[in-house]
């Protein structure tokens, strides 16, 4: 079958690596894509949210599956524009409807899901401009730390964690007032969780589910999980205290009743579900659900699936992912995400990148890149994800260590500390 990916970072990158694997691709477009993509599939210059153009490209290029990367068309509803359009419902579509994605799409719509069908979450209440005084009284009932979330999309950025009550309350104010514009015209605030995070992913079709690789990624730019969050550094798998105790909590108590949520509410859902998790003592706690897979987690968790990937996602959009199989390998998995300096604040583009060739130990999953008559440059703040097996994840991140040290660009930085709060 022809099958298109829709995005351009290090996730979109890694399903066009695993889907090239698969003998069920004949021919495998990536939109728009990136330097590594180009080099396995045909890129499409292609905005993924607009939906008439993907659409019209779909139908030139007699398209059959489209694997949907980013949260954004997801957002904003291209799984159905794609089913109530005659010409394009036919082609199977891996994601999940708008009303499934306002999972990721509303943090408010999250914490209703999880109150609802009893799934473990952290107490919130959300606010508006309107309401910011109560806000700002709720905000007085809390232990510190204070957990503020804008309720839309906020390129990942759109979470604060404040250890002084004035202060959150004055962020509270500017979120409100439009710091991250739209997406934080409401804001959920919720009581802070002291533990470990980690995250689980779940293919589902809707009705049955497979669990994927369990990962941690590590989100803030400094070592010792300090300075601003980002799109995330890098990325182990499987996660080391995720044993087949908490693993089964996990499933019981979160996995299934999301599923049957989904089922229940009679949502179009044919796709992935990150959920992101924290473990608190030994009870496992939903911090938020994503409606796609998460970047820098694909890179290890990709890798990690040993089944065909294209089967699989077939099986999804039939609704018969009961008689799918799902085997794992059983390697650790880690990536190395190396960023533009300045990253996540304003950074430069168009810097050359050396040493690609040398690579040879480690998977190279470009992300914000792009390949002109000199070659290849960054165009991201997230430049390239470096991946690695190994018996353990501390072989393997020195596996990735290695293989990252040959890569040169103008300011490279990576963090040299991922998996610190394992050991």
């Amino acid at each position: 079958m022809n099958i298109l990916i829709l995005g351009s970072g290090g996730r979109e990158h890694t399903f066009a690596w695993k889907i090239a694997q698969s003998d069920l691709c004949d021919k495998l477009y990536v939109g728009p894509g990136n330097a590594g993509t180009a080099a396995i599939a045909e890129n499409l210059d292609i905005n993924p949210i607009d939906f008439a153009q993907v659409g019209k490209v779909a139908l030139e290029k007699n398209i059959d599956m489209i694997v949907v990367g980013p949260e954004d068309p997801l957002v904003k509803g291209i799984v159905d524009f794609f089913k109530n359009d005659d010409q394009l419902k036919h082609i199977q579509m891996i994601g999940p409807s708008q009303r499934g994605a306002l999972l990721e799409g509303s943090k408010e719509r999250a914490k209703e899901f999880m109150a609802l069908y009893n799934i473990p979450t952290a107490a919130y209440e959300s606010f508006s401009f309107e309401s910011l005084q109560a806000g700002k009284r709720f905000l007085e009932t809390l232990k510190p730390p204070y957990v503020l979330k804008a309720d839309g999309l906020a390129a990942g950025k759109g979470v604060l964690i404040i250890e002084d009550l004035d202060e959150a309350k004055k962020e509270l104010e500017n979120m409100l007032s439009g710091k991250f514009g739209a997406a934080s015209d409401k804001v959920v605030i919720e009581e802070f969780l002291d533990g470990i995070e980690l995250s689980v992913f779940v293919l589902t079709d809707g009705e049955n589910y497979k669990i994927l690789p369990t990962a941690k990624d590590y989100k803030r730019i400094g070592e010792g999980d300090t300075g601003l969050n980002t799109g995330g550094m890098g990325a182990i798998s499987p996660v080391p205290f995720a044993d087949e105790t908490l693993m089964k909590k996990i499933e019981d108590r979160i996995v299934k009743p999301t599923v049957n949520g989904l089922k229940a509410e009679d949502i179009d859902y044919k796709g992935f579900v990150f959920i992101g998790l924290i473990k608190v003592g030994d009870e496992p706690y939903v911090i938020e659900y994503n409606v796609r897979m998460g970047d820098p987690e694909t890179e290890v968790v990709l890798p990690r699936i040993k089944s065909d990937l294209v089967a699989l996602l077939e099986s999804t959009w039939k609704g018969e992912l009961n008689t799918a199989s799902l085997e794992i390998d059983e390697r650790s998995a880690t990536t190395v995400m190396l960023v533009s300096g300045g990253y996540p604040e304003s950074y430069e583009k168009g810097k050359p990148i050396t040493g690609l060739e040398k690579v040879t130990e480690s998977f190279v999953f470009h992300a914000g890149t792009c390949r002109t008559a000199e070659g290849v440059v960054t165009s991201g703040g997230r430049v390239i994800a470096v991946s690695s097996f190994g018996d353990d994840y501390k072989q393997a991140l020195k596996k990735s260590y290695q293989s990252a040290a040959l890569l040169q660009f103008d300011k490279m930085y990576f963090r040299k500390d991922l998996g610190f709060d394992l050991s």
